[in-house]
């Protein structure tokens, strides 16, 4: 295991338990992106209307966004 994902990993048990799943689900969908399985991944009902509640929410104008320094500091914080 590298160093980094080693701290990942760390950083992730730090997380509630859904976060964690939804991090272990990443994790795996990753390094299985190769197989057949990945290629016919499909969002769950509940995702798909997460996506469509957003997208409303954005051409309604009541979607918030953060600015490109909040951003940066969410990016930086990841070292990304």
């Amino acid at each position: 295991m590298t160093k980094l994902l080693d701290e990942a990993i760390a950083e992730i048990r730090k997380l509630p338990d859904a976060e964690q799943d939804r991090a272990a689900a990443l994790l795996l969908a990753l390094a299985h992106e190769q197989d057949d399985d990945a290629a016919n991944y499909r969002l769950t009902p509940e995702q798909v209307a997460q996506i469509e509640a957003t997208l409303r929410a954005i051409e309604a104008g009541t979607m918030e966004f953060v600015s490109e320094q909040e951003m940066a500091a969410v990016w930086a914080r990841f070292g990304l």
